[in-house]
């Protein structure tokens, strides 16, 4: 029998290294060094019920019988999730590549020269694109980004609308709706009142401090909201603006309108849809915000030699530094995915990108006019992808549904008379004609093929004359320079080796970030059956996702002794932020709703205390002695004093510096007898 040799050969150490590593730190086994490491009464009493490793071979295999249970249909759903086409040289020599896939956070900006400039790549395209200032190296997603930006301009307040309470956030309903979910839960606890309406009821008083509008809308309608912006600042508003960016080569954008923020998903820039992300969120200001913004912002400085060097900017707005006085707890956010999309528009450069988007754009407008031909009307006046159908009397677009599925074609069913379809850079004029015979085959019609004349369909244009982008975009050298695979290869090569990764040496920084991930477990990545596959197809089309999903759920319970596990937060931070309102909603429903302190120590991450501030919690800091352990007398009579209001005690264990520290068992219920929770 093969044994399997996979976890020997991981991480790497030999029975020899470890064995010289024994002798250094004075111990004679692997046990003996766990036994004194940490304490026995918290030690596991039996083995962990999670089965039998596989080797690189079954592991691979069992990857592909996965990924056999999803169903790769054509997706037209859209609602910020499009099929794209990564170009081959980024998915092999970034996506791929463990130079770039196991670099650790910049923050030794001399060892991460490569990756800085192509995030400073990246944040030229979002800054460029959306015509704003300032753009910041990525968030997680869309509708995190949404929710950021009311975060920040609920911080930017004036003096006399926080003296007068001014705490309405209004969300257009036409923005998609998974953006207004996350901003809901976000609000709760910072006491903003998010206001949901159709923008024609806004009544834009003075009780609003932000409005949050898109464009093109969930619907895919282009609405020109530059009257609109000027009134709702002229009247103390903030104003942010959900786009899409691919939508900005042909539409003009929101800066140009004098939004204050522009944000969305970076997803359409080479991104695989892969059930619904990783996805980076992009996030553009204007320079009154820079002190203010969430997330990292790369910034050109001078080496000790005079040459130009790059290094992260304003880092004291950041979590790490700003603790609990953070406006944001985020990281680094969705890194790797925003140097792909940076290389994409590197790639394609700004005729390219205009190509793309051109394309995506007269065949939608042939859609348009194909679907009234057979009766079905369209509701969008003006449009780039998405197009908002009715249905004549007496037809349901549960038959629709039908005759698509039957096609293996996924529309996005809105109600019993209307839907939608999004079309994107891999649509094919077949695909288009594929398209409307569905649609006439439900309704009982014949269909003819429309065949193209260029000269003709070349004029189609769904956007408004008055929001035709007329400015340039994507004019530095770099956008020019790397056309050809073998530059842009030589390229990435030349970053790559700007950096320090894990195929170099060993980063000593140490981190949740810090791990090496094998590469049989990275190549399903890029499998079309893993990739493609939209976050709202039907379950039956994501067997294999739901399957992977169960397991890693039921064992991470098995791990961690919990009964219920979520996969939702898209971040450690998210994560923490998840933990501590479920915590919140917790006591509200057992009537403790008052309850709002957070005990943390001193030595804990920034983005802990940023977390608590951001679920609504009042930190108070737990001291630690000389070693950076807690001060044990110190938390307990901060729980004792806090007690009536005691929500939760967030401890990192093992602590930030590596120790598993003794008494965690009595820490926990000390909070427990004084009313509160531990995360």
């Amino acid at each position: 029998m093969i044994n399997n040799n996979f976890i020997k050969r991981h991480n790497g150490p030999t029975a020899t290294d470890v064995e010289k590593m024994l002798k250094v730190v004075g111990v004679e086994s692997t046990d003996q060094l766990i036994d004194e490491i940490i304490s026995p009464d918290i030690r596991l009493p039996k083995g962990l019920n999670i089965g039998r490793g596989l080797n690189e071979y079954e592991c691979f295999g069992n990857l592909k019988a996965l990924g056999a249970k999803n169903k790769i249909y054509r997706s037209y759903i859209g609602l910020g999730y499009y099929n794209v086409i990564t170009p081959g040289v980024i998915t092999r020599n970034i996506l791929e590549n463990p130079g770039w896939y196991t670099s650790y956070t910049p923050y030794q900006a001399e060892i991460s020269q490569g990756r800085l400039e192509a995030l400073l790549n990246y944040q030229t395209v979002i800054s460029d694109m959306t015509a704003m200032p300032l753009a910041n190296a990525s968030l997680l997603d869309e509708a995190t980004a949404a929710s950021e930006a009311m975060l920040m301009f609920w911080h930017s307040r004036s003096r006399a609308q926080v003296k007068a309470g001014i705490n309405k956030f209004f969300v257009a309903n036409d923005v998609f709706p998974q953006t207004i979910d996350v901003i809901k839960t976000r609000a709760y606890y910072q006491g903003i009142e998010v206001v949901v309406d159709d923008i024609k009821n806004f009544s834009a008083g003075e009780e609003y401090f932000g409005v949050l509008v898109q464009c093109p809308n969930q619907y895919g309608r282009i609405i020109n909201y530059s009257a609109e912006v000027k009134a709702w600042k002229e009247k103390g508003m903030q104003v942010a603006v959900a786009s899409d960016l691919m939508s900005l080569a042909l539409i003009t954008p929101p800066g140009e309108w004098g939004a204050d923020v522009v944000l969305g998903s970076s997803q359409r820039f080479g991104l695989p849809m892969a059930f619904g992300g990783p996805h980076t969120g992009f996030f553009a200001t204007t320079e009154a915000y820079k002190r203010e913004m969430p997330g990292r912002i790369i910034g050109i400085s001078k080496d000790a030699l005079g040459n130009p060097a790059y290094r992260l900017a304003l880092q004291t707005r950041e979590q790490h530094i700003k603790r609990e006085k953070a406006t944001s707890n985020i990281c680094t956010a969705q890194a790797l995915l925003g140097i792909m999309s940076g290389f994409y528009a590197i790639y394609h450069g700004p005729e390219g990108i205009k190509e793309i988007a051109r394309h995506i754009n007269i065949l939608t407008c042939v859609l348009d006019k194909e679907m009234q031909k057979y009766g079905v009307k369209q509701l969008n006046d003006h449009y780039f992808d998405t197009l908002h159908f009715e249905l004549p009397e007496g037809f349901c677009t549960c038959k629709v549904n039908e005759v698509a599925l039957q096609h293996q074609m996924n529309f996005r069913i809105i109600d019993k008379q209307h839907f939608a379809i999004s079309l994107d850079e891999t649509t094919s004029l077949a695909d288009v004609n594929e398209i409307v015979a569905v649609v006439c085959e439900a309704l009982g019609k014949q269909h003819e093929d429309f065949v193209c004349d260029p000269s003709v369909c070349g004029t189609y244009n769904g956007v408004q004359e008055d929001m035709q982008r007329t400015s340039a975009y994507l004019q530095e050298p770099v956008f020019f320079k790397y056309r050809s695979e073998t530059d842009m290869m030589r390229y990435m090569k030349q970053l790559e080796d700007r950096d320090l990764s894990l195929n170099r040496a060993m980063i000593p920084l140490g981190s949740c970030t810090m791990k090496l991930n094998s590469a049989t477990s990275m190549f399903a990545l890029s499998w079309p059956e893993f990739a493609n596959i939209h976050p709202f197809v039907p379950q039956d089309q994501a067997e294999g996702y739901l399957e992977l999903i169960n397991e890693l759920g039921k064992d991470l319970c098995e791990i961690t002794g919990f009964a219920g596990m979520s996969f939702m937060p898209n971040s450690g931070a998210s994560g923490e932020y998840a933990g501590l309102l479920t915590i919140r909603r917790y006591q509200e429903a057992n009537g403790q709703g008052h309850r709002d302190i957070c005990l943390i120590p001193a030595s804990a991450h920034g983005t802990n205390p940023a977390s608590a501030a951001m679920a609504g919690m009042k930190v108070v800091v737990v001291k630690c002695d000389a070693n950076g352990n807690i001060d044990m007398e110190d938390a307990k009579a901060k729980a004792e004093e806090y007690k009536d209001s005691l929500s939760a005690f967030m401890v990192t264990y093992p602590s930030t510096h590596g120790i598993y520290e003794d008494g965690i068992r009595d820490l926990m219920k000390i909070v427990h007898d004084n009313g509160g929770q531990v995360y």
